[in-house]
C-alpha cells in the first residue's frame, strides 16, 4: 500500500470532521442540524483540497488520512469520549 503525506491543513479538516461525527453519536438526539451542516461543509473541503489534485483520489488515500488524522486526535480526546470509550 502507498505511503501518503498529508499537508496539516488537510489533516487538521480531517479532525475536526471526526470530532463532530463523535459528537453526533455521543448527542444523536439533540439540535443537530447545525452540525451536520458543518460536516458537509467540511466534507467539501476535504475532497476539494489541492493536495487530490497532485496526489489523486484513492479510497487507500481516504483511509490514509482517517488514520492519521486520528492518531494525531488519540492524544488529545475530549474527556467525555475518554470515559466513554473505557
Amino acid at each position: 500500500m502507498p505511503h501518503f503525506h498529508f499537508p496539516d491543513d488537510l489533516i487538521a479538516l480531517k479532525q475536526d470532521q471526526i470530532r463532530i461525527y463523535r459528537r453526533l453519536a455521543l448527542q444523536p438526539a439533540l439540535d443537530t442540524s447545525g452540525l451536520r451542516r458543518e460536516l458537509i461543509r467540511l466534507s467539501c473541503l476535504i475532497s476539494a483540497h489541492p493536495y487530490w489534485e497532485q496526489r489523486g483520489w484513492s479510497t487507500a488515500g481516504q483511509v490514509e488520512l482517517h488514520q492519521a488524522a486520528e492518531a494525531g486526535l488519540d492524544t488529545m480526546r475530549e474527556p467525555a469520549l475518554r470515559a466513554r470509550s473505557s
